[in-house]
């Protein structure tokens, strides 16, 4: 696994979190909440293929 995927998604989950918090303040719950939910979208994006890799691995390792 590449160490640059955690920093992206640490990088992604600190500006979801700054606008989360901007959005809330101003009053725009809605946009808040869209941004969190397109921010959780991207990172699944990311991280699926890792998860694939990791169950064919699985897959192969407990083959008889």
């Amino acid at each position: 696994m590449e160490i640059g995927i955690v920093f992206r998604i640490a990088a992604v989950g600190i500006l979801v979190a700054v606008l989360n918090q901007i959005l809330t303040k101003a009053g725009r719950e809605e946009q808040a909440m869209m941004t969190t939910l397109a921010g959780l979208v991207l990172v699944l994006f990311w991280v699926i293929q890792y998860i694939s890799e990791l169950f064919q691995t699985m897959e192969t390792m407990f083959q008889f």
